[in-house]
């Protein structure tokens, strides 16, 4: 039996994929050789290679204008990327610090330029993003946003309007969760472990218009310009990783595509947020309720003994993954794409039957 897998990252696949994985993984589709060992210049692998691509274009619906790029090290590489590409000289990015990875984004882009805070959540101690009258500066170079806080548990529900000013988005922990405007962005970028595949590739979506800027002075790895010129084999690409996102991809389309996706993980955190709502402060949640994730959902006991048991006795069930960031504490159920209806509604029964067995 496998357990449910409610770790924020790397997190749970599609069962179908992995199953995939393990049958072609010694011989694949009758080459004679596994794609780990296939050279990223091989028809073998250029099919897959286009196919991720063609995939991701159709399930969020991109225009020609917005490229897709593979790129390693994860989203943490392009905090310092988005700077080194797009901070004009003699102009300062604005930035919303909405919680630990926006804060790790505004940490590396100050390394590189000027940086405006335009929103800070540390008064409420990030349980809050900014309402729909934030000004952002009409001369900046971009406005980034992490549209997701995965250590934190909030997402934003609608993006702001940021009219001329590029508007650039870490989308690492909700990308391909619900329906976007794709238009307002002119870069999303996304670590792959939580939604798209395993770890060891991102992906960035980029305007053509965006991609003029990329300064040649840059070094050939850390140039947008050079990735997306090259179809994302400047350099050799993170080959296996991409072949199981293009298998996670398949997926999502074949369960219904992004709107299907939204459409369970609504059900999904619906079921933990009632459990926490009705238990008259048993668990509790920080986050204002408009701004909650439905990734993410972090929620605390009365004591930490009580966490303690909470997560022993849930672990027990074969719910794993369920503690909070150690940084943080308490308790965290991260509820991917691939995460099943089944688990967030055995992990809801769990929290009512703790509840009234500890309150």
């Amino acid at each position: 039996m496998r357990k449910f897998n409610f770790s924020a990252g790397p997190a749970v696949l599609p069962l179908p994929v992995l199953e995939e994985v393990r049958d072609t993984l010694v011989d694949y589709r009758g080459n004679g050789l596994s794609l780990l060992e296939c050279s990223h210049r091989s028809k073998m692998y250029e099919d897959v290679h286009n196919e991720t691509i063609s995939l991701f274009q159709e399930l969020l619906g991109l225009p020609e204008s917005h490229k897709v790029i593979f790129l390693g090290g994860g989203a943490t590489l392009q905090f310092s990327m988005v700077p080194m590409n797009f901070l004009t000289p003699g102009k300062a990015c604005d930035m919303v610090v909405s919680g630990a990875w926006a804060k790790k984004a505004l940490s590396d882009a100050k390394k590189i330029g000027d940086v405006k805070v335009v929103f800070d959540g540390a008064e409420t101690k990030y349980t809050t993003l900014p309402k729909s009258d934030t000004i952002y500066n009409p001369d900046a170079a971009y406005v980034h946003i992490t549209s997701n806080e995965t250590i934190g548990g909030l997402q934003w529900k609608t993006f702001p309007d940021t009219g001329d000013v590029p508007l650039i988005a870490d989308m690492s922990s909700d990308i391909m969760s619900t329906p976007l405007p794709v238009e307002k962005f002119s870069m999303i970028y996304a670590g792959a472990q939580k939604n798209l595949g395993p770890s060891g590739v991102a992906v960035a979506v980029i305007h053509e218009k965006l991609l003029e800027r990329c300064p040649k002075s840059l070094t050939a790895y850390l140039n947008y310009g050079i990735h997306s010129e090259k179809n994302s084999l400047y350099n050799t690409p993170p080959v296996f990783s991409i072949y199981i996102m293009m298998l996670v991809l398949r997926w999502v389309k074949a369960q219904g595509g992004v709107a299907k996706m939204s459409e369970l993980s609504s059900q999904k955190a619906g079921a933990i947020y009632r459990e926490i709502d009705s238990s008259g402060g048993f668990y509790s949640c920080p986050v204002e309720k408009e701004s909650r994730s439905v990734m993410n959902v972090i929620f605390r006991l009365p004591s930490e003994e009580l966490d303690k048991k909470f997560l022993k006795e849930a672990e027990a069930l074969d719910m794993i993954g369920l503690k909070g960031y150690r940084d943080v504490g308490g308790c965290r159920a991260s509820l991917y794409n691939a995460m099943p209806l089944e688990g967030a509604l055995t992990l809801a029964g769990f929290m009512k039957d703790f509840a009234a067995a500890n309150g």
